[in-house]
């Protein structure tokens, strides 16, 4: 494919009068008689070619390779509602690179109609649709704009591995089986947590890292077994700071994708008054004007209650068991264990439009502060030992008072695209059934992996 540069269809504008080299996907075909009409699709766009003296009988969704002059559409046959619509291309050559049979569905729709598992079972197909184009376009943007403002900010980016140990830090944990040593299991990560809290231990004080969270929970519209959060940690900050980075953060990414914020800054409730004038977490203040408008509203929560009763009606952490106490008062009651319930953390939340976009706080880095918590929790000293052995043992190393936040900008972005799913701003999302796009899994494993493993499976007892 060497020769001439290729052209891309957006491209096309600027190269009236001139012979190009054009690669993509025959989006549609029209049949006139004599001549044919196809428009082009490459990553740019959509541009007309016109094609007089051959059709090598192309259908939709075949890859193409078009060479011919560009010239000016005749006066009437422009289309205003397309970038290119001021020109065509006049082929001279066309080559057929890769046939396409007809799609199970029309990728051209916005796919809203179609059913799940079919567009996840030939997602690589369903994702040429342009509303999912646009999305994973915005997405990329997006992440990158937020990497420039921390990047501005000092901040280092930094990989936690993938691989780690299963601890109880809110939700259930995906275990791995080690080969190497029979009968023990890795877990994959719900968060880099203590990965970030070590960071600060080790010096870097200014961490990020757009992360990977997996959790085994059930799914729901706003909620997958797997999401990407921009993770970040700092030392020696108040709740404030922390709080001033993610929102300077949100508001250049927002800005850089064209989306509009209603307050800035942000305005900040208590945990208290939310629950008193929303009853919820996760409440929305925008005016029906805004709404209909596609803004973004954004609102901070903060002073949650530590602990709250589970079912069991033991204690149970509200956000995660690293949180510091909010001051030295609320400090004092943790190590007494008294008036547990009154107890409040130094924990803070960013919703957007009713969804829950951030979530962060500023974390204890005293030993007897954090095995006070898991006290509260329940916890025998051997299994504190046995499960947070490592990170109690860290803060014995003088790890600084740090902090910092989460921001799970896919919600953010299923705010402002418009998406009611997860998985509308996602590649390669799971079913609501929790099962991979195109590829089938979970799925069993032969015998000689399973013996490898020193795996059994048995059957699951069914519940009476």
């Amino acid at each position: 494919m060497g020769g001439m540069e290729r052209t891309l269809a957006l491209e096309t504008t600027k190269k009236v009068g001139e012979k190009v080299i054009l690669f993509g996907w025959v989006n549609s075909r029209r049949d006139h008689g004599k001549v044919v009409f196809i428009d082009l699709r490459d990553r740019s766009g959509l541009v007309q070619v016109v094609i007089r003296a051959f059709d090598r009988e192309l259908h939709g969704e075949d890859v193409v390779r078009v060479e011919g002059k560009v010239a000016y559409r005749k006066k009437g046959n422009e289309n205003p509602d397309l970038p290119t619509g001021s020109v065509e291309i006049v082929a001279e050559e066309i080559e057929v690179l890769a046939k396409s049979e007809t799609p199970p569905f029309d990728v051209h729709s916005q796919g809203l109609d179609i059913e799940e598992a079919l567009r996840l079972k030939y997602r690589y197909l369903d994702l040429r649709r342009p509303r999912l184009q646009r999305n994973l376009r915005v997405r990329s943007d997006y992440v990158q704009a937020a990497r420039e403002y921390l990047f501005d900010q000092s901040f280092v980016e930094i990989e936690t591995p993938l691989l780690t140990k299963s601890t109880p830090e809110g939700s259930r944990d995906f275990i791995v089986p080690s080969r190497i040593y029979p009968g023990k299991f890795y877990a994959l990560p719900q968060a880099p947590q203590q990965y970030k809290q070590l960071l600060m231990t080790a010096g870097f004080e200014r961490y990020f890292q757009v992360a990977r969270a997996l959790r085994d929970e059930d799914t729901r519209a706003d909620r997958g077994f797997e999401h990407t959060q921009i993770d970040i940690e700092m030392s020696f900050v108040s709740p404030e700071d922390v709080m001033k980075t993610v929102e300077g953060m949100t508001l250049y990414a927002l800005d850089k994708i064209g989306a509009k914020v209603a307050k800035k800054p942000f305005p900040v409730f208590t945990y208290k008054e939310v629950m008193k004038r929303f009853g919820s977490e996760r409440f929305d203040l925008r005016s029906e004007k805004e709404k209909k408008d596609g803004v973004l509203s954004f609102a901070w929560v903060v002073e949650f209650p530590f602990f709250e009763k589970n079912k069991e009606g033991s204690w149970t952490f509200t956000h995660n068991p690293f949180s510091a106490p909010t001051d030295k008062a609320h400090e004092k009651l943790l190590l007494e264990k008294k008036r547990i319930g009154e107890i409040i953390a130094s924990q803070y939340d960013l919703v957007c439009n009713g969804l829950e976009v951030a979530g962060g706080g500023i974390r204890s880095n005293k030993p007897e502060v954090l095995k006070s918590v898991f006290e509260v929790l329940g916890y025998e000293e051997e299994e504190i030992e046995e499960k947070f052995g490592h990170m109690v043992e860290a803060f014995r190393f003088g790890t600084p008072p740090h902090g910092g936040c989460a921001q799970g900008f896919e919600r953010l972005l299923m705010a402002y695209l418009g998406e009611d799913y997860l998985r509308e701003v996602q590649a390669f999302p799971m079913t609501g059934s929790g099962r991979t796009a195109v590829m089938d899994a979970p799925s069993e494993v032969s015998e000689k992996q399973l013996r490898e493993l020193g795996i059994e499976v048995r059957k699951k007892r069914k519940k009476k």
